[in-house]
């Protein structure tokens, strides 16, 4: 019977044998990489948290709430009252980040994006050296600390040596990465050495950072300014000061520069060296990396030091270029931490953490002109940052709301 059946499928016309399905075409093929791609996902979770950020300014807007009460009656209002209060928070985000039309001269324009790349600064430094820990499959999660300590040595060499101009800068940004570069190192020696989980020991080195720099702010023989009872140091020498770029109408100085030159770098190591190559092989899969020959241990604490160097400079630029007036112990602002968010959200890649870095900042500018302007919280930015992380961290919920196809395998 089966030889039957096979003889008769052999005599039957060309057109009645079933015929491969057609291949997917030139198009099919670049439209299903983008929507299955990281990248995707990423700007979905952006405009996603803008959306659920979009619903709590509706729900803390005085005129949405109370047009609410009567919506049966007058929808109208409801409803200009709702795109009133949307409108007007992200244009006065758009404002305060990117170009203020209503500003009297060009200078006043494009004065917040001066301030949204001021902010973006540190957080693409701090940003990249969280990365470059991710693409070696370790967490670096004591941005915080290594950024204190940073700023504190920065701020104690632009304080109390005296060297020229140059010079004094140069060795201050140095002395940052060289205090960024050991603190975190210390995770990394504990790694390759007994296997210390380098999340615990950064958190904690976060804290035994944190008092360390209180301690010294607490101390006139340290960094304590002299009569002062608050933990501050005096005001830093000009000469260690970042220089800033577009006079001193605007606040933005060289540290954008310094961000730009790191990306540059850092895409440059892990992409075309030889080191970059190791690190992402023992990101990939640790035990095929030993066993190729790769000294495992060793890239840990390498990483370290370069991803504690990079938060340094994170330290550094809020020392010298952005709060020059004095080492406080609240000179990382936060960053340490928004570092991580960002290093989500660029995918753990140095052109996207460049771009993320940018977002947030301007997020940190465009969020007081919001609150100025319209009375929007200033903390619903901080939510739509938080729902970015939730999102990302989520990439099957990301995708199933919006249909996307699941990621192809490699």
């Amino acid at each position: 019977m089966s030889e039957d059946k096979s003889q008769a499928a052999e005599a039957a016309p060309p057109e009645e044998q079933e015929s491969p399905p057609p291949a997917p075409s030139q198009w099919h093929t670049v439209l299903r990489s983008i929507t299955s791609g990281n990248a995707m996902v990423a700007v979905l979770s952006v405009l996603l948290s803008v959306a659920v950020g979009s619903v709590l300014i509706l729900v803390t807007d005085e005129d949405v709430r109370s047009s609410a009460g009567y919506i049966f009656a007058q929808p109208g209002d409801f409803f200009q009252a709702s795109w009133d209060a949307i409108y007007g928070a992200y244009s006065a985000l758009f404002r305060g980040s990117v170009y203020n039309s209503r500003g009297a001269d060009f200078q006043a324009s494009i004065r917040p994006l001066t301030e949204t790349l001021k902010f973006a600064a540190p957080l693409i430094l701090a940003g990249l050296g969280v990365g470059l820990a991710f693409r070696a499959a370790m967490f670096n999660i004591g941005g915080r600390g290594q950024m204190l300590l940073a700023g504190a040595v920065a701020g104690w060499i632009a304080i109390e040596v005296d060297l020229p101009a140059p010079l004094h800068l140069v060795v201050a940004l140095l002395g940052a990465m060289a205090a960024g570069a050991l603190w975190a190192g210390i995770a990394g020696v504990l790694k390759a050495r007994t296997g210390a989980h380098e999340v615990i020991v950064t958190i904690m080195l976060n804290y035994v950072g944190f008092y360390l720099v209180f301690y010294a702010l607490s101390k006139e023989s340290l960094l304590q300014a002299p009569g002062s009872f608050n933990p501050k140091s005096l005001p830093m020498q000009k000469s260690a000061t970042l220089p800033k770029i577009l006079g001193d109408r605007f606040t933005l100085h060289f540290g954008i520069v310094l961000a730009l030159v790191a990306v540059v770098v850092v895409w440059w190591l892990l992409n075309r060296s030889a080191l970059g190559y190791r690190i992402r092989a023992v990101g990939e899969n640790p035990n095929a990396a030993r066993t190729a020959g790769i000294d495992v241990g060793r890239i840990y604490v390498v990483v370290m030091l370069i991803a504690g160097a990079l938060v340094g400079l994170a330290g550094a630029n809020q020392v010298l270029g952005t709060v020059t007036s004095g080492v406080t112990v609240d000179l990382d602002a936060g960053i340490g931490f928004d570092a991580i968010t960002v290093a989500l959200l660029g995918r753990s890649r140095p052109l996207g953490i460049l771009f993320a870095g940018l977002l947030f900042g301007a997020f940190k500018a465009g969020g007081f002109a919001m609150q100025a302007s319209e009375g929007i919280p200033v903390d619903i930015v901080l939510v739509i940052q938080s729902l970015i992380v939730l999102f990302i961290a989520a990439p099957p919920l990301v995708r199933a709301i919006f249909r996307l196809p699941a990621k192809e395998e490699a």
